[in-house]
C-alpha cells in the first residue's frame, strides 16, 4: 500500500479573495496614509480601482451646498496626497469629496452606489481607560455596522495617533 502525502488542509481550501473596487476614506493630517498605501497594495496586485473620500461635514444649521472654503481646500489637498500615494504604486486613484451631515453615513451611502468591494480605513483604537463598548470611534463604528461590502480596519494601538 502506498502512503500518500497529504497536503495541509488550510493550504489546499484557502481561497483568494479579489477585489476590483476599493474605497478609502480619508481625514486630513496623513493619519490615513497607511489606509491608503494598503488599498494600492491590493489595488496593484489585482489591478483594482481605488476611489479615495473625504467627507466635508456640514453643520445642521448650513444647507449642504454651503460654501466652506477652507474645509474645501483641505479635502482637496487631502486627495492630492491620497492620489501621489497612488502614484507611488502605480495605480490610479479617483478622488471625491462628498458633503454630509455624518461622515459615516456618507461612506456607506458611497460604497453602495459605486459598488465597492472593500472599503479600507485608517481608525485609532481609544484608550481601555474612556472605552465602554466602542472599540473605535463613532464614524467607523457606524461604517462597521452598516457597510454593504468587507471592511479593513487599519488599526494602531490605543494612544499612537
Amino acid at each position: 500500500m502506498a502512503i500518500r502525502e497529504r497536503k495541509p488542509l488550510a493550504a489546499s481550501t484557502r481561497a483568494t479573495v479579489v477585489y476590483r473596487r476599493i474605497l478609502v476614506p480619508l481625514v486630513e493630517g496623513g493619519a490615513s496614509e497607511q489606509a491608503m498605501a494598503i488599498a494600492c497594495h491590493l489595488a496593484d496586485e489585482h489591478g483594482a480601482s481605488v476611489t479615495a473620500v473625504t467627507v466635508i461635514e456640514v453643520p445642521v444649521e448650513l444647507p449642504l451646498d454651503a460654501h466652506m472654503t477652507e474645509e474645501e481646500a483641505r479635502a482637496k489637498r487631502t486627495l492630492g496626497e491620497a492620489s501621489a500615494i497612488g502614484d507611488l504604486y502605480g495605480v490610479s486613484v479617483l478622488g471625491r469629496a462628498l458633503r454630509a451631515r455624518a461622515a459615516g453615513e456618507a461612506i456607506v451611502e458611497e460604497a453602495a452606489r459605486a459598488g465597492t468591494e472593500i472599503i479600507v480605513l485608517r481608525a485609532p483604537r481609544k484608550p481601555r481607560s474612556t472605552r465602554a463598548v466602542q472599540v473605535f470611534g463613532k464614524t467607523v463604528d457606524y461604517v462597521l455596522k452598516h457597510a454593504p461590502c468587507r471592511v479593513m480596519v487599519a488599526a494602531s494601538p490605543p494612544g499612537s495617533c
